[in-house]
């Protein structure tokens, strides 16, 4: 299996994969909001056999109520094709993701995600830091991974994601 970043030529398998991966359209036509609003973003496929079978997109967000600026993103989507789930292909996504992240300088990445799931890479409800998301969620499932030291010490506020999220 080989993960790297999307090219032009992956955008329909994209697509498809997300389809798949979820009960309905709503992630794929997120993903496509995304790349088309400008923003900067960071989206990995995983290929096997040359054939698309995840996808992983990070998008900026912000932390509101902050006077210090933080860089971070959200991990949102992350879909692996049906028949190839539970084979460890999201888990590679997820690691090959962050540590592009990490490599980027990014200071943090959040997720609103299975908090049975996402534990495993190191992240931790917000709430520890302060923070919390702009949606109405349990705090168990919006969590968040500092990828630099320290850099989430004493700041409290509200992460915001895209405003293409708003509009899927």
């Amino acid at each position: 299996m080989n993960i790297r970043e999307e090219v032009p030529s992956d955008i329909t398998k994209i697509w498809e994969v997300n389809t798949e991966a979820f009960e309905t359209e709503a992630e794929a036509n997120l993903v496509n909001a995304l790349r088309n609003s400008g923003c900067t973003y960071l989206s990995l496929v995983a290929e096997t056999e040359n054939k698309v079978v995840g996808h992983i997109l990070f998008t900026p967000v912000e932390l509101s109520g902050s006077e210090i600026k933080l860089k971070m993103m959200g991990l949102a989507p992350m879909a692996v094709l049906p028949s190839y789930q539970n084979k460890g292909i999201g888990s590679k996504l997820v690691q090959a993701g962050l540590e592009h992240c990490r490599s980027l300088g990014y200071d943090a990445v959040v997720v609103l995600g299975h908090p049975d799931y996402y534990p495993k890479f190191g992240f931790v409800p917000s709430v520890k830091y302060g923070l919390k998301s702009e949606y109405d969620v349990p705090d168990e499932v919006f969590m968040i991974l500092e990828l630099t030291p320290g850099s989430l010490k004493n700041h409290k506020g509200i992460i915001k994601y895209h405003d293409a999220f708003k509009s899927v």
